[in-house]
């Protein structure tokens, strides 16, 4: 069945980074897009950023672009979200997602806490 894990996230001071991961395994990883989403509490879950099955293509959020890349490795079935000069604001839970045969599929998320 399809696994979607994440990790790396903590906590990190404003300006720091952090880089999270998402295993993938279950599922053909390298035909499909693949997705990080965010929820802060009390907020509705928003798209973070999204990148191709082949990593050709990425989008991003307007409040983080030149800020968080998405990456791949079809390799290692792994996806990933750099986290650069992090705000406050960036505090949540993030969460990696796919399509797949027009079911939407989640992980349970890895948390991350910017704050001094």
């Amino acid at each position: 069945q399809v696994q979607l894990v994440e990790s790396g996230g903590g906590l990190v001071q404003p300006g720091g980074s952090l880089r999270l991961s998402c295993a993938a395994s279950g599922f053909v990883f390298g035909s499909y897009d693949m997705s990080w989403y965010r929820q802060a509490p009390g907020k509705e879950r928003e798209l973070v950023a999204t990148i191709t099955g082949d990593g050709s293509i990425t989008n991003y959020a307007d409040p983080v672009k030149g800020r968080l890349t998405v990456s791949r490795d079809n390799a290692k079935n792994i996806v990933y979200l750099q986290m650069n000069s992090l705000k406050p604001e960036d505090t949540a839970k993030y969460f990696c997602n796919c399509q797949i045969g027009g079911r939407s599929k989640w992980g349970r998320g890895t948390q991350v806490t910017v704050s001094s």
